[in-house]
């Protein structure tokens, strides 16, 4: 099979084990350059956020690739519970077209419906895009699959009500300051890390009513730009240890590779005994907050994966819409499948083509030399009637090639035309010809 998705996410390791195969930017564009350089993968994307790591590929080597990047993953995560091949899925063909799909129409997320998931693949399909160098990470078959998955998200978002109400991460997180406070008004609430994360966090904080935000980051500029959006203030990160104890929610959705507040450095910063409880909603992945905070008196800390338990008051309503949106998915995927499977029949249609062309313009110079008394727009008059013949004979057996590769049964037929045509068989799958 040509495509595979190759990962791991929240339904199949909790997160002390997804945070290992986590990547950070930087590592994302040098993981795809070095799988490309590699023998079997065609072309390459990687999605890595706080639920999930997956590996997208479009193959020409299946048996070659896939365990290297088993490997790269176990490679990642280092030392493990468990094998990492215990954590992994491997989804081939149809299926991992299918699996991106759901993906990004919030299916497969955490909190079913959720939003961010979308930007986060668009975020994931960009990066790979960017790359340059010898070997591209995302050509013309990942271009069409990216584009329609996007399509498709939107589509569900648009058509079905799955995502109405607290249908993303942040929200999830919000949604449980509200539970143990009982409301948020009057509460004081800080958002350390000014990613789209921390924006989408904040946001929510605002609407539920909390009396002041603060935000804290090492990008002062972008830490300020998003405080001023919402009224409140922007912190160094080295200070918001000062403003700790005037807070009572803290939401932490950093990039960090490791861990920012240690147990070691709370105990030396804070006060031995906080007057009032402080709540930590650590949604990073790898995590921010050192589990072992949770231990300590009057501190209450909870993960990314506590927020799965969190029951929203529309999540039956959304549920009833997962058939909806399982119908569009299915017939995107037909029809995705379909134009990939057209791409078989390219290899023999582009040398049809420059067959027809070479013998068109052979017979064409021959004729020229008894054509001496026309005019030269005489001359452009035949070039053009013969070139317009040509496309009028192949357009009927070009369609029809195209027509029985998506019906599946391009091999029977394009045997019989490269027999008839004296045509030698191509092995790549090429860019859809020009009409």
């Amino acid at each position: 099979m040509p495509f595979a998705v190759i990962g791991l996410s929240h339904r199949t390791a909790p997160i002390e084990v997804r945070e290992k195969f986590a990547f950070g930017s930087t590592e994302m564009t040098d993981v795809l350059s070095h799988l490309l350089k590699g023998k079997g993968v065609s072309e390459a994307a990687l999605i890595s956020t706080c639920n999930r790591t997956e590996f997208y590929l479009h193959l020409s080597d299946p048996e070659e690739a896939i365990p290297r990047v088993i490997e790269t993953l176990a490679a990642q995560a280092g030392e493990l519970p468990k094998p990492a091949e215990r954590y992994l899925y491997v989804r081939r063909g149809s299926e991992a077209v299918q699996h991106l799909y759901r993906v990004v129409s919030g299916l497969d997320s955490m909190v079913l419906g959720e939003v961010q998931i979308q930007g986060q693949v668009r975020d994931a399909y960009e990066m790979a895009r960017s790359l340059t160098g010898q070997r591209q990470a995302v050509r013309a078959v990942f271009n069409r699959l990216f584009q329609s998955a996007l399509a498709v998200g939107g589509r569900v978002r648009s058509e079905t009500r799955l995502s109405e109400g607290a249908a993303s991460i942040p929200s999830a997180a919000v949604e449980l300051a509200r539970k143990i406070f009982g409301s948020l008004r009057g509460r004081r609430g800080m958002v350390i890390g000014a990613g789209d994360m921390g924006e989408l966090t904040l946001e929510c904080l605002v609407n539920e009513g909390v009396a002041s935000v603060m935000v804290a980051s090492r990008n002062m500029v972008r830490a300020r730009e998003v405080a001023e959006r919402f009224h409140g203030a922007a912190v160094p990160f080295s200070d918001f240890w000062d403003q700790l104890p005037e807070t009572d929610i803290i939401i932490t959705s950093t990039a960090a590779p490791h861990t920012m507040i240690t147990r070691e450095e709370f105990q030396r910063r804070m006060p031995r005994k906080l007057k009032s409880p402080l709540f930590f909603i650590d949604i990073a992945i790898p995590r921010d907050v050192d589990p072992e905070i949770g231990e300590l008196p009057n501190v209450f800390l909870y993960s990314i994966d506590d927020l799965e338990h969190i029951v929203t008051a529309n999540h039956e309503r959304r549920l009833a819409e997962v058939p909806k949106a399982e119908t569009i998915i299915a017939a995107e995927v037909d029809k995705f499948w379909r134009w990939y499977s057209s791409l078989q029949a390219v290899p023999f249609i582009r040398q049809l083509r420059e067959r027809a062309e070479g013998l068109r313009q052979t017979e064409l110079d021959r004729a020229r030399s008894q054509l001496d008394h026309l005019s030269e727009s005489d001359r452009q008059r035949i070039d053009r009637l013969t070139r317009d013949l040509l496309q009028k004979v192949l357009h009927q057996p070009t369609a029809r090639m195209r027509a029985a590769a998506e019906d599946g049964r391009e091999h029977d037929v394009l045997e019989a035309a490269r027999y008839l045509f004296g045509i030698e068989e191509e092995d790549a799958v090429g860019e859809e010809p020009r009409e």
